[in-house]
């Protein structure tokens, strides 16, 4: 049975109770040490993106070789980009070779020097399957393939076989570790307000914006002039107050924590030295720079562990492909090479790992104006303890009839969201004990007490 405050916490509409709101409120004893949280040794950081609407990656990382391109090209048509203009790859073990959009120079440029690494054809499953299994009707496959929501929250929770997941695998960790850092502020922070991977059954993520410290504050409730200070006074009275209702009282205290919460996350940042690192005006650079801060206030908020979620939209491309991702893939492409540089600064380059997550790939093949939601793709993994200057995963082999195209150009993941993940949660300190409760099907593809790798992309 739950407790109390765990009912509380998801039920009842008291979100915002556990929006970071105002300033300090009333010396009621909810100040807690900020000594560092779980006992774990060092600090590392998960950073996830997710690019939502389904990227079309086979135009983020395309095939080089002339045989492969040339089927990719026929495969494409109309959304096939030029072989002249891409950025090409060094040579993978099997010979071939790949190359990436024009518009992410600087990805380029970080898997060049080793410190970025591409994964192929990477999605949702629940056993190995191929396209002929799908067609015969004996392959178990993920529950709403294509569907937006669907898909979403599978990548998130790492659930593929119920629509009720409310669990994402980093709230599971979160769970394990201890959802709260001492000070009492969820160890995982989220630039994109609520979702379901950073929630877990006592762990809620700690959403902050991406100016000043962060946290949102209660409207004119602060110091700077009279009416302020009026307004200040009255919520302090009013939170002063005990309520004999179970509801009542229980929101008040919520209220009363989430503003302890918002200052000592408040006071965290604005005593951290500010960093350097030039990031661009965008929504999406100014998330990873909030990102960067919070990282290096990380002993101010006694972090040994933290995760973070940022979400960046628009990548539903059904038509415009081509000129969609030439304005949107270089925006991606500067935001993580600033952080990385943030990284580096800061002296936390290999405490950080950065992960992209999407919706789905999408369709090979042209509407005649963009693509249409497809399945496997491929994906980004960043930071110091990345082997970089590596594609990990397998690339399918691009043809007419691939034994893993289920139409249109739509490829069977060669790779499941399960390894990918684990490999990230054992180097994050999740021991191979663990896997099971944070990756429930972990096991069709990977055995956590095997002594290897689940993919080979971390050093």
């Amino acid at each position: 049975m739950p407790t109390r405050r765990e009912f509380l916490s998801h039920s009842c509409g008291l979100g915002v109770a556990y929006a970071t709101v105002g300033s300090s409120v009333l010396s009621l004893g909810l100040t807690r040490s900020a000594a560092a949280a779980h006992h774990e040794e060092g600090y590392k950081a998960l950073v996830c993106i997710l690019l939502a609407g389904g990227n079309d990656s086979y135009n983020m990382l395309v095939p080089h070789d002339e045989d492969q391109y040339t089927e990719y090209r026929a495969i494409r048509t109309d959304l096939a980009l030029s072989r002249e203009s891409l950025l090409p790859l060094p040579p993978v073990e099997s010979g071939r070779t790949y190359a990436l959009h024009p518009g992410m120079q600087e990805v380029h440029d970080m898997y060049a020097r080793g410190e970025l690494a591409l994964l192929a054809n990477i999605g949702t499953l629940l056993e190995p399957v191929d396209a002929k299994g799908i067609e015969a009707g004996t392959a178990k496959i993920p529950l709403g393939l294509y569907s937006h929501s669907d898909q979403i929250s599978q990548w998130q929770t790492s659930i593929s076989y119920s629509r009720s997941a409310t669990e994402g695998w980093a709230g599971r960790i979160a769970d394990l570790k201890g959802p709260k850092l001492d000070n009492g502020i969820s160890m995982n922070i989220s630039l994109s307000g609520s979702n379901v991977f950073q929630s877990g059954i006592k762990a809620v993520p700690y959403a902050i914006g991406r100016d000043g410290s962060g946290a949102p504050g209660i409207y004119a409730y602060g110091e700077r002039n009279d009416y302020e200070r009026f307004r200040k006074e009255m919520i302090d009275s009013v939170l002063a107050t005990e309520h004999s209702n179970l509801l009542r009282n229980e929101y008040r205290l919520r209220l009363v924590e989430a503003i302890e919460n918002q200052r000592t996350f408040s006071e965290a940042l604005e005593g951290t030295p500010q960093i350097s690192t030039w990031f661009a005006d965008d929504y999406f650079s100014q998330g990873m720079r909030q990102i960067a801060r919070v990282i290096s206030a990380r002993e101010r908020l006694g972090a040994a562990r933290q995760t973070f979620f940022v979400q960046i939209g628009g990548w539903d491309h059904h038509d415009e492909v081509l000129d969609n991702q030439a304005r949107m893939l270089p925006i991606v492409s500067k935001a993580l090479y600033s952080f990385n540089a943030a990284m580096k600064e800061i002296g936390l380059f290999d405490e950080v790992v950065v992960f992209t997550i999407s919706d789905f790939a999408r369709t090979l093949t042209s509407n005649g104006k963009g693509s249409d939601h497809g399945w496997g793709g491929h994906h980004m993994v960043m930071g110091g303890p990345v082997k970089g200057g590596q594609t990990f995963g397998t690339y399918p082999h691009l043809s007419q009839n691939s034994p893993l195209d289920t139409g249109r150009g739509v490829y069977v993941p060669t790779t499941a969201t399960e390894p990918y993940f684990a490999e990230l949660a054992l180097w994050f300190g999740v021991s191979p004990g663990e896997l099971d409760s944070v990756l429930p099907n972990i096991r069709e593809f990977y055995a956590p007490n095997s002594g290897t790798a689940p993919l080979g992309f971390i050093l």
